[in-house]
């Protein structure tokens, strides 16, 4: 435990150093930069780019969780039970649909910027969460709903006071995924201008500099594990409060 959170805290710094001081990690990068080129991208603070991919991943990721958990719990009550299929076929259409086609499309609709972006993330992450949180709220303890039945509660006390809470470890899970998925989804926004990370490595890619290609890649990567690792924590103490470990 000492030395994973030994590591947490080491990365953590080196992301923050990287987004706010990337000129100290110049030495590195130089390597990879072709000859007399620049080795930081300065067209853009890091620190702007990474806070503008960190907004849309969150704004997208709280719409797609608020969407998610309201189609399931509908579909896990007695009235809703006949339109999970079709639910499934809504979520599961988020994820056929490539990230760059649904851009392709929002594009006309929104114009260019984080509108698309936006859109194609919500999207990509509603199928995750929609399933772990059909998947928390149907295999709630029967014993823990049938006291809440017998001491008087309405299916609304028992919904808001029992089921959540207890699946919300589960559902959290699915959270986890799907902010994930989200990290490394929005880099592509930058190709329909929304400013993230991306912009980093695709102006690498367009001038064969791979240090720039680096620096996107490694910020989104400590983003993704230090946020993943950090869900994942809260996961196993919910899990461990509420007695419903949730998966690993």
């Amino acid at each position: 435990m000492r030395v994973a959170a030994v590591l947490r805290s080491t990365l953590a710094i080196v992301l923050l150093v990287l987004v706010m001081k990337p000129h100290w990690f110049a030495w590195a990068f130089a390597p990879f930069a072709p000859e007399g080129g620049p080795v930081i991208y300065e067209r853009a603070t890091l620190w702007s780019l990474a806070v503008s991919h960190l907004a849309l991943v969150v704004l997208a990721s709280a719409a797609a969780t608020l969407v998610a958990v309201t189609m399931a719990i509908l579909v896990t009550r007695p009235a809703g039970r006949a339109f999970l299929p079709l639910s499934r076929t809504i979520t599961n259409m988020g994820q056929t649909f490539p990230p760059v086609a649904v851009l392709a499309l929002a594009v006309p609709a929104l114009g260019f910027g984080a509108g698309p972006t936006l859109v194609a993330l919500f999207l990509y992450g509603l199928l995750p969460i929609f399933e772990n949180a059909i998947t928390g709220l149907t295999t709630l303890p029967s014993a823990t709903m049938e006291a809440a039945r017998g001491i008087g509660m309405s299916r609304w006390q028992r919904l808001l006071r029992v089921e959540l809470p207890l699946a919300f470890p589960i559902i959290l899970t699915g959270i986890r995924l799907s902010v994930v998925i989200a990290l490394g989804t929005a880099t592509i926004g930058s190709t329909v201008a929304a400013s993230t990370l991306g912009e980093v490595i695709i102006a690498g890619l367009l001038t064969n500099n791979t240090a720039f290609v680096l620096q996107g890649g490694l910020l989104v990567g400590l983003f993704a594990v230090l946020i993943y690792d950090s869900l994942l924590q809260l996961e196993q103490y919910l899990g461990r409060q509420t007695g419903r470990p949730a998966a690993g």
